[in-house]
């Protein structure tokens, strides 16, 4: 493997666990150059990853010409070797000017949705996917064709420019011991833990700190910051994704729902715990992250909890994992752990 492409445009999440790909690269291959094709607005993720050679960045404001211009900048390269880590008409686009001829080449492969095995499941109930469905190894999985195994990553090996790495010290200065990080956000409210429930975490261990992860919009934020603002700090809207990203890697301990910086807590091998509700797709895959979940006949019932709760007790998926287990797990790894 002398030169390759991986291809993943977006979007936060499935960046992040596509990142979890690139140590296998380099640890069977370490004299090969790492190249990847990412949305412009998303680079800043996978530029903390020194393995990566070059980063080629896509704006969408460009739309099909700026796509195809980008396709035949990459064609000079020649690369020896594609992972289409996307599967989508953007990528098919690329891999059909960087390989017109033999698509089915042994030296591309695409990471696949496998559409019908998700009708199946979301349709009707029959599930021919792997159960649980691991975030990170769903995106090894395919290159193992290409005899990659060992994927291991140092925890040092993550590197966030000097800038980036000041401002997040200055922001979570006096919330670096015994805190734990909360990620209560997600893209649709199906995914969402109640906001009670976070505020009974932060009422109950009266002993800890809190820091609030989350976008602009996510106001409710504030109300769980609210129980306890002497020891929550609401980062919500505050932080830049790179920085939020760098936050997440300094953290003791995580709690987050199904969203993207689940997966990045994951990827910096963080104790912690995913709430997981409706979605059949955001189960970490290290050993430090707990899975807490309720089995129910209707789960899971979307890709990504954008549709209609099905039965009559909506989110009962979350609204039965109870803030009392989540509270008696976080108290014993702190009681066991210097964090």
């Amino acid at each position: 493997m002398k030169k390759i492409l991986i291809i993943r445009f977006s979007s936060i999440g499935d960046i992040i666990q596509c990142m979890a790909v690139t140590g296998g690269f380099k640890n069977h291959h370490p004299k090969t150059e790492l190249h990847w094709v990412v949305r412009k607005d998303l680079a800043s993720l996978i530029k903390i990853d020194p393995r990566i050679d070059k980063i080629w960045e896509f704006d969408r404001e460009l739309g099909m010409l700026g796509l195809l211009k980008l396709a035949f900048q990459l064609k000079k390269e020649g690369y020896s070797h594609i992972y289409d880590a996307h599967s989508n008409i953007r990528s098919n686009i690329v891999k059909t000017i960087l390989n017109p001829l033999n698509l089915s080449s042994s030296k591309l492969i695409t990471r696949r949705k496998h559409r019908i095995k998700r009708i199946l499941l979301f349709k009707f109930g029959i599930n021919k996917l792997p159960n649980p469905f691991r975030a990170f190894e769903s995106f090894r999985s395919p290159i193992r064709k290409w005899d990659i195994n060992n994927f291991e990553t140092p925890d040092s090996n993550w590197v966030f420019p000097d800038e980036i790495e000041n401002k997040c010290s200055k922001l979570i200065n006096g919330y670096t011991q015994n805190t734990v990080t909360l990620v209560p956000s997600a893209a649709h409210d199906l995914k969402k833990w109640p906001v009670k429930y976070w505020q009974e975490v932060i009422t109950q261990l009266s002993d800890k700190k809190f820091i609030i992860l989350g976008g602009p919009d996510d106001h409710f934020c504030e109300d769980i910051r609210s129980v306890a603002p002497n020891r929550v700090l609401n980062l919500a809207g505050k932080t830049t994704l790179h920085e939020s990203f760098c936050i997440t890697s300094k953290a003791n301990y995580v709690l987050s729902g199904d969203t993207g910086f689940l997966h990045a807590a994951d990827l910096f091998n963080k104790h912690g715990i995913a709430l997981i509700g409706p979605s059949a797709f955001g189960y970490p895959s290290g050993k430090n992250m707990k899975v807490f979940e309720i089995e129910l006949p209707c789960k899971p019932c979307s890709k990504d909890g954008s549709t209609i709760c099905k039965i009559k007790e909506i989110k009962k998926c979350l609204i039965d994992i109870k803030p009392e287990k989540v509270i008696k797990e976080i108290a014993a790894h702190f009681e066991h752990n210097i964090c």
